[in-house]
């Protein structure tokens, strides 16, 4: 009696390392084949539907996805600080660049371009239309194909830092 309860846990354990092994080596595989890696490259897919405002002028797409093999790049706020002493410029426009080119720096940490970019969200101190004329004229120097990230624009009346006036966050798509 003893004889067989052991043999039948024996058997459990030989079952369930074989899973786990056929499991683990699963996980393990790596593909160098280039072509199959071309077919999971990520595909960033913007739609602005033909029964709402195009919104391309205004430097922002309804909405965009990422279709493909990769992972999620989450940007924290971006201000318009310059340099590694984070120098604020009491100028707009100049603090602008300064955080659409802080985003690109994060960006290319990850090797990844603005098109990569699905979403922004924009904070703006005392937000009116010519600070959005100036945000517009910006994204479409930096975006150049105008495929826009989906975007939110938050007018506030404060950011983290005196003299800041923007600070720009993001959600990039990265392939695999």
């Amino acid at each position: 009696m003893i004889h067989s309860k052991n043999i039948i846990y024996k058997g459990k354990l030989l079952l369930a390392s074989f899973i786990f092994i056929l499991l683990f080596s699963s996980c393990l595989q790596t593909n160098n084949d280039t072509t199959n890696k071309q077919k999971n490259m990520t595909n960033i897919e913007s739609k602005n539907p033909e029964t709402l405002f195009d919104p391309t002028p205004f430097a922002f797409s309804h909405a965009t996805s990422g279709v493909g093999n990769g992972k999620y790049v989450f940007i924290s706020g971006q201000s318009g600080g310059e340099g590694l002493h984070h120098h604020l410029s009491e100028d707009f426009r100049k603090q602008v660049q300064f955080a659409l080119k802080n985003l690109e720096t994060v960006l290319k940490e990850y090797n990844l371009k603005p098109d990569d970019v699905l979403k922004v969200t924009i904070l703006i101190v005392d937000h009116d239309q010519e600070k959005l004329k100036i945000w517009t004229e910006e994204m479409h120097k930096v975006w150049k194909n105008n495929k826009f990230p989906a975007s939110t624009l938050i007018p506030v009346p404060k950011l983290a830092l005196d003299g800041m006036m923007i600070e720009v966050d993001a959600i990039a798509f990265m392939p695999l």
